[in-house]
């Protein structure tokens, strides 16, 4: 875990927003909506919050990270360039044959990647998992997971819950990423997750519901729930916007996968550097 101030955490969230962006523009292929909504808590978890190694990514003692929306992979892939997993040069290898940064999260090819994901409603279970695992194997690491909105309509998210109640993992910590889209309209539309933290709660986990892009709050609900050892696992529902931080792309659900062209891309890069209130 990192010393750094909050301010150096805000330009953190614009380097990955900027990095994960060129990643896509160059590539003319990802997911910038979704990636730009979960950068403030990447940010929080890559550079302040989650122990971590670069140098040696497979420490078994090592808080352990599981994108569950596993197409959003750029903002990870980000973290993993800015923290020195990954040289630097791959910025641009983004879906490339033979790149560490494949379309989808792969273990196999990443350092840095705890397991391969991009169907969605699996990652939630791997992170049970190796809860359970560090649970059982006495082990003082965490376990932090990020799902999206619309993932949670696949029912092996809340068969998932169920088991971290079950065996008491408050070694876990889920993040829901609720941007209110996924790619074919708004998930109120295409099937109502009516209240999440709510759901959540019902299913043993200790929830709390936090601007997703105000970096103090998230640093401050993650203060209160891992000193909270009450046999809960620990879910915090983020109020984010899809495309965060670029104008042109919010709330838009045009550019869940689209890459930008040239014009756009530059207007977004000038759009980030210039920052953005939560």
């Amino acid at each position: 875990m990192e010393a750094v101030s909050i301010e150096d955490l805000k330009q953190k969230a614009i380097e990955l927003r900027q990095t994960a962006l060129t990643m896509i523009y160059e590539a003319q292929s990802g997911h910038p909506g979704g990636s730009l909504s979960a950068a403030d808590i990447m940010a929080v978890l890559y550079f302040k919050e989650m122990n971590v190694n670069p140098s040696d990514p497979k420490w078994e003692d090592r808080d352990r990270f599981v994108l569950s929306k596993g197409h959003v992979c750029p903002i990870q892939y980000a973290a993993l360039l800015l923290r020195g997993f990954v040289p630097y040069e791959n910025i641009h290898t983004l879906r490339q044959y033979g790149s560490p940064f494949q379309g989808h999260p792969d273990m196999k090819k990443c350092p840095g990647i705890d397991i391969s994901t991009g169907s969605l409603g699996q990652g939630l279970s791997c992170a049970v998992g190796m809860a359970i695992a560090g649970q059982r194997d006495e082990k003082s690491y965490r376990v932090f997971a990020m799902v999206g909105d619309g993932e949670c309509q696949e029912g092996q998210i809340w068969e998932a819950a169920q088991a971290a109640n079950k065996y008491k993992l408050d070694n876990l910590i889920v993040f829901v990423d609720d941007n209110g889209l996924q790619i074919d309209g708004t998930c109120e539309e295409v099937m109502p997750n009516l209240d999440l933290e709510r759901k959540f709660e019902a299913f043993g986990f200790e929830t709390k519901r936090i601007n997703g892009h105000d970096i103090e709050e998230i640093v401050r609900a993650l203060d209160e729930v891992k000193a909270a050892k009450n046999g809960k696992p620990k879910c915090l529902v983020c109020n984010t916007v899809k495309g965060k931080g670029v104008s042109f792309m919010e709330h838009s659900v045009g550019w869940h996968g689209v890459a930008p062209k040239e014009e756009d891309y530059r207007r977004a890069m000038l759009e980030i550097a210039g920052g953005l209130q939560p």
